[in-house]
């Protein structure tokens, strides 16, 4: 398979990642009483901090929609590197494995605290980007 098509698809696969990402933090629901205990004083409890106040919920909900940002970007990297490949493979350089690298950070961070879908779509993404970029080093040998 082609370099180009492997980053696209790689790039789709990462716009998908940040759409059930973002999906799933907003509207997941606790299903437990302890759960919802959690959550509430994640929202509920307030504290101030370098003159604002804030809570714990409302770091996780800006945690996540940082995440949201990062995936999209990514997506958006992963198509340029899609075009690159064809036009200018060249260009990439080491950009293409240090992408990849850390993309497999992603993986292990998925693997030790998350669940299966993380877990598939970081290895889906993890395998499209290092074959993507053993393509483009093959074809400048």
């Amino acid at each position: 398979m082609k370099a180009t098509w492997l980053y696209r698809i790689a790039s789709v696969l990462l716009f998908l990642f940040a759409a059930g990402h973002t999906f799933g933090f907003l509207t997941f629901n606790p299903t437990t009483p302890e759960g919802l205990a959690v959550r509430d004083g994640m929202n509920n409890v307030h504290f101030p901090f370098d003159g604002g106040t804030y809570s714990y919920g409302g770091f996780y909900r800006g945690f996540g929609f940082n995440l949201t940002a990062y995936l999209l970007f990514s997506a958006f990297l992963a198509w340029h590197l899609g075009g690159l490949a064809r036009k200018r493979p060249e260009a990439i350089g080491a950009l293409g494995w240090i992408f990849c690298a850390l993309q497999v950070v992603g993986l292990v961070l998925s693997w030790k605290y998350f669940f299966t879908v993380p877990v598939i779509f970081s290895g889906l993404i993890v395998i499209c980007l290092g074959w993507a970029a053993w393509r483009v080093a093959a074809a400048k040998i």
